[in-house]
């Protein structure tokens, strides 16, 4: 690596700020892009959990955008000088409400900063904690921990870490079909530039993976929506996931839920055509 993993924690600590006001047009353009019904959103309308992704979106100029799609490194993040990143998982508290009308501030900070040995070579961790202040309130909202990965560019012969089999005992289950249509609108919405979710070329011939990569986040964002779709009054507390394996545009993948003999948990899953569980997950309920 050229930077040093001194030269890397360095960034911890560092932290920004950023605000945006929680319009109605995206919650009616996600709620069409995971096939529901229209609503009518009026202010006072809270966001369902992980709809905040649609705003505070990364406005950097195009003249700022490097040859993945992302931003040039550096900046806020960390200048980690491997070619692939990926949105490893998330933890979140949900405290409070965010709602249409609100004026939201997110302050975002570095924690961590790590390198480890992977079986496909060096790995970078970055962990970012974000907080979401509604009106000028003291207490946050919305506490995520965001990690994100780099990883070396892939190499003939390396091997991925085996795949673990899904579970089988899902009370609930909804099988999705990723589209290119899905993953672009996707995009859009969170203003997410990375080719590997609508560039096929760049995907297969650079980052070398066999199709465009379903987007971890939403992914995620699906599986709480599994839980709408089945309980709409739960009132989710956290929400921890975890990205297992790539979900490509291939074949459809399948999601699933379980709650708990506790009736407070629920496990949440991802799995692909094959079988094999692509993001792991558990939400708790107040």
């Amino acid at each position: 690596m050229n930077a040093s993993l001194d030269d890397l924690q360095a960034w911890v600590g560092r932290s920004e700020s950023t605000h945006d006001e929680i319009s109605p047009t995206p919650v009616k353009a996600l709620d069409a892009t995971l096939d529901h019904p229209p609503r009518a959103i009026e202010r006072g309308t809270p966001l369902h959990p992980l709809w905040h992704w649609l705003y505070f979106l990364p406005l950097h100029r195009q003249s700022d955008i490097g040859a993945d799609g992302h931003a040039r490194r550096g900046g806020f993040l960390p200048p980690v000088p491997l070619p692939r990143r990926m949105w490893a998982g998330s933890q979140f508290e949900f405290n409070a409400p965010v709602r249409v009308g609100d004026v939201v501030e997110r302050r975002s900070t570095i924690t961590d900063v790590s390198v480890k040995d992977g079986r496909t070579g060096q790995l970078v961790f970055v962990k970012v904690r974000h907080e979401l202040r509604c009106n000028g309130a003291a207490a946050p909202a919305i506490v995520e921990f965001h990690d994100i990965v780099y990883r070396e560019a892939k190499r003939p012969g390396d091997v991925e870490p085996p795949p673990r089999l899904a579970e089988t005992d899902a009370a609930w289950q909804r099988v999705v079909v990723p589209d290119d249509v899905l993953l672009f609108r996707y995009s859009a919405l969170t203003f997410n530039g990375h080719r590997i979710h609508y560039d096929r070329q760049y995907v297969t011939q650079v980052e070398g993976y066999p199709g465009l990569i379903v987007h971890g986040p939403l992914i995620a964002t699906l599986l709480m929506d599994l839980v709408r779709r089945n309980a709409p009054q739960a009132d989710i507390a956290t929400f921890r996931f975890k990205a297992v394996r790539p979900t490509f545009d291939l074949n459809p993948f399948q999601l699933n839920g379980q709650v708990g003999g506790d009736g407070k948990s629920v496990r949440l899953w991802a799995q692909d055509h094959e079988g094999w569980l692509t993001m792991d997950a558990v939400a708790t309920l107040r």
